[in-house]
Order: structure tokens, then sequence, then C-alpha cells
């Protein structure tokens, strides 16, 4: 499967405090390529996502590169910070 979904969410502020949802690797790996910057720790998160797609690693293994990432990057909304319903009603999963 191409999408290699998380066994749980990552959840990221962006723009102006907005949350996002990312499900998968593939999710992940485009916020990394799209993010504006060119850290080492964004450069790791791109190249595990890029392994997990192609099957080197696991997801979760690249998800834990990612979350290291946004962590650094203080973009991580760590659990409980706001409530998934808000997350979903501003992005709904889609079919």
């Amino acid at each position: 499967m191409f999408a290699k979904p998380f066994e749980k969410p990552i959840r990221v502020w962006v723009g102006l405090g907005f949350p996002r949802q990312l499900n998968t690797v593939l999710d992940a790996y485009q916020f990394a390529i799209d993010w504006c910057g060119n850290s080492p720790e964004q450069k790791a998160a791109i190249r595990a996502c890029r392994a997990a797609l192609a099957g080197d690693v696991d997801a979760e293994t690249a998800r834990g590169v990612f979350v290291a990432f946004a962590r650094k990057k203080d973009i991580l909304i760590e659990d409980g910070a706001i409530p998934l319903a808000v997350l979903e009603s501003a992005h709904p999963k889609h079919a």
C-alpha cells in the first residue's frame, strides 16, 4: 500500500496556528518536502519517509523521525493539546 498509514496520526501546526493531521507516510513526506527550510531534522524526516515508501523501513520508524523533526521545529501538537474533533472538522478524512 503506497500510503502506509501510521498507527497513530501526527498532528502539527501550520500557517497561523491551524492544526493539520498527517495520517500516512505519504502525508508526512509531502509535508516535509513542502516545509520551508533545509535543517538536518527536515532532511532526516524526508529520508525516513522516502525509505518507508520504498519499503526499506516501517511506517512507525518514519513516524518517529518525523515527530522528532516536528518537535524540533515546535510545530508538533502533543497529545491532549487540542481535541481531535477540532482537527477532524477542519480536515475531514478522504474516502
